[in-house]
């Protein structure tokens, strides 16, 4: 019970840092929260969670269902296209890893290519990456020009992205190529990664969804984060452009509560400026011209930083 509601504040604390203001929740729903806040007041304890010598070496499921989460993607379904009223979607079960310290990347002499290829090696091949592939799927370790200027980071890949092994290859990748075109650049001139490799673990426990996705943890983050300084440290951008909440919350930590709080704001990571802005993903969920504007506005000062050309159609888009 205690870990359900966590789930839910965690879940809610990520919506508004994305910009969220309201949740679909229905009345059944509310009336099981009231029924777990009155029961924790009553002092029942939490079911056991089951543990074991075998189990401690592998990631454990920590919590169960996120009621809010369900909903919201079910609302999204019958809204998107496509979607089936009715259609119910079953929430992933957060799986919590348990990580050894993050590992030491130490690449080797040589020309970008070949440092490259060396860093994607190490992570395709390290134990802990490997375990958290399933089989058929893949690790993403990042995409793009090795002499790029502007690097983008987002949180972890989805269901798409690990199923092509390619950075931002769903809806949201489709909608981040439009808005690289409208800037002047193509998707093979920038580079693109991750905060972590993996798809971040789900577990069909209790009839969840296992196709879902959940955002990386704190420890997923700090234990992939040698990845993405050593993916930096090669390609040597000018800039870093932080694709939504969890990603400038990765790189900057949480000293902001909500996204608006440093959106379009240059700040830094490594010594490298930062810039943060939405997430693609919300420009899906809010498609308004105001919105668009608000990205297109992070974009023109990111193609200022990068002394990219701009003009004046492209400062007046989605005025």
């Amino acid at each position: 019970m205690h870990a359900i509601l966590n789930a839910i504040a965690e879940e809610l604390a990520r919506l508004k840092a994305d910009g969220e203001t309201t949740v679909p929740v229905s009345d059944a729903t509310l009336d099981g929260l009231r029924a777990m806040v009155r029961a924790r007041a009553a002092g029942a304890a939490p079911g056991p969670v089951a543990a074991s010598p075998a189990a401690a070496a592998r990631p454990v499921s920590a919590a169960p269902l996120n009621p809010l989460r369900a909903e919201r993607e079910a609302a999204a379904a019958k809204a998107a296209p496509g979607g089936r009223a009715g259609t119910a979607i079953s929430a992933p079960v957060v799986v919590t890893p348990t990580l050894p310290p993050p590992p030491v990347v130490t690449l080797p002499d040589g020309d970008k290519a070949a440092r490259w290829a060396a860093l994607t090696t190490f992570i395709r091949e390290h134990p802990v990456c490997a375990a958290r592939v399933r089989p058929g799927l893949k690790l993403v370790p990042g995409a793009g020009a090795l002499e790029a200027k502007v690097f983008l980071v987002g949180d972890a890949p989805g269901e798409e992205e690990e199923a092509t092994g390619q950075p931002f290859a769903g809806p949201a990748g489709e909608l981040l190529t439009k808005m690289l075109k409208g800037m002047g650049l193509s998707r093979e001139a920038v580079y693109i990664s991750y905060l972590v490799c993996w798809r971040p673990s789900v577990s069909a426990e209790a009839g969840a969804d296992p196709s879902g996705s959940r955002p990386p943890s704190a420890e997923e983050i700090a234990f992939c984060r040698p990845f993405l300084q050593a993916a930096l440290d090669i390609v040597q951008p000018a800039l870093i452009v932080a694709l939504g909440a969890t990603a400038a919350q990765g790189l900057l930590g949480t000293s902001f509560t909500t996204l608006p709080e440093v959106r379009g704001r240059w700040l830094e990571f490594g010594g490298r400026p930062v810039l943060v802005t939405y997430h693609p993903n919300y420009l899906l969920r809010s498609a308004s011209n105001r919105s668009k504007r608000a990205v297109w506005e992070d974009l023109l000062k990111v193609m200022e930083r990068a002394g990219l050309p701009i003009s004046e159609r492209q400062r007046g888009f989605f005025l």
